[in-house]
């Protein structure tokens, strides 16, 4: 683990954590989304001798045992968009969201679109708006989205925290720009310059999809990162009389202790990635 990631790791989990923070940053299992019946993924699989396991709190992924991503990429399944490489905690925000036919869904930093793809999959009838100020990230999110002959979503190629205080939106999805301090083991330089600028993206994100949502309505706010100040302390600032967490759980997956209740902090380890979930619900 990089040092300043772990001195910081220290300071907020605590040593012993920290060590098993460290052991969880391991090389992961190659892990798919299924876009079609699992059974016939699973079939095909046996067929090509790939061995698998299913996720008991996913019912749209497996886990591969014997190959990696190279392998799948061989597949007509993969080449097809049949199903798509994407990380178990990458899989999870979209699995609680919550969504209702034909409602008007927000993406609000989308690319490559592992989640855009996903929840449109997961809710074919709704309008997904899909927004990602990168160029050249647009362009790879539009292109998954061809690849998986998805045709329920628009992609707008803007910042996010920019979108017209005219639009509203019935569920929101905020997969925000983090430091991935849940999933890095390399040398980080975060802290040397522009993780103060990262805060304030993020606080901006999260205000403006508020403000986006519809009463009585949800968006879920993740991050790949550690840090309670990208995640617990982002969400302590919005948090209001109108503005209030809907806890959520998790089976088989170990949980670091948050400074909130009912959210989700994935400990890393073979399986997932460090992550952070929160379901907010705008009364």
């Amino acid at each position: 683990m990089d040092e300043v990631i772990e001195e910081q790791f220290i300071k907020e989990y605590g040593k012993e954590l920290t060590d098993e923070i460290d052991k969880g940053f391991i090389p992961k299992y190659t892990t798919i989304r299924c876009n079609i019946d699992k059974s016939i993924v699973m079939n095909i699989l046996d067929e090509n001798k790939i061995e698998y396991e299913e996720v008991n709190n996913n019912p749209y992924a497996l886990v591969i045992i014997n190959c990696k991503e190279h392998d799948i990429k061989k597949l007509d399944l993969y080449k097809e968009g049949k199903i798509y490489l994407q990380s178990l905690s990458s899989q999870l925000p979209p699995l609680y969201m919550k969504i209702n036919d034909k409602d008007q869904v927000l993406d609000m930093c989308a690319a490559p679109g592992g989640k855009t793809t996903e929840l449109s999959m997961i809710y074919p009838n709704s309008l997904i708006t899909a927004c990602e100020v990168n160029k050249i990230r647009s362009l790879r999110l539009d292109y998954n989205i061809k690849k998986q002959n998805v045709n329920n979503v628009t992609i707008m190629n803007i910042d996010g925290s920019k979108l017209s205080e005219y639009m509203s939106f019935d569920a929101i999805l905020l997969d925000a720009p983090c430091s991935g301090s849940g999933t890095i083991t390399g040398p980080c330089h975060i802290f040397d310059d522009g993780f103060e600028d990262l805060l304030d993206i993020q606080e901006k994100l999260l205000k403006k999809a508020i403000s986006l949502l519809k009463k009585d309505k949800y968006m879920i706010y993740s991050t790949c990162s550690l840090f309670k100040e990208e995640n617990e302390e982002q969400i302590k600032k919005v948090l209001s009389d109108d503005i209030e967490i809907i806890p959520i759980s998790i089976d088989g997956v170990d949980l670091l202790p948050s400074t909130l209740d009912g959210v989700l902090t994935i400990k890393p380890n073979k399986y997932y990635e460090g992550f952070f979930i929160c379901l907010l619900h705008k009364k």
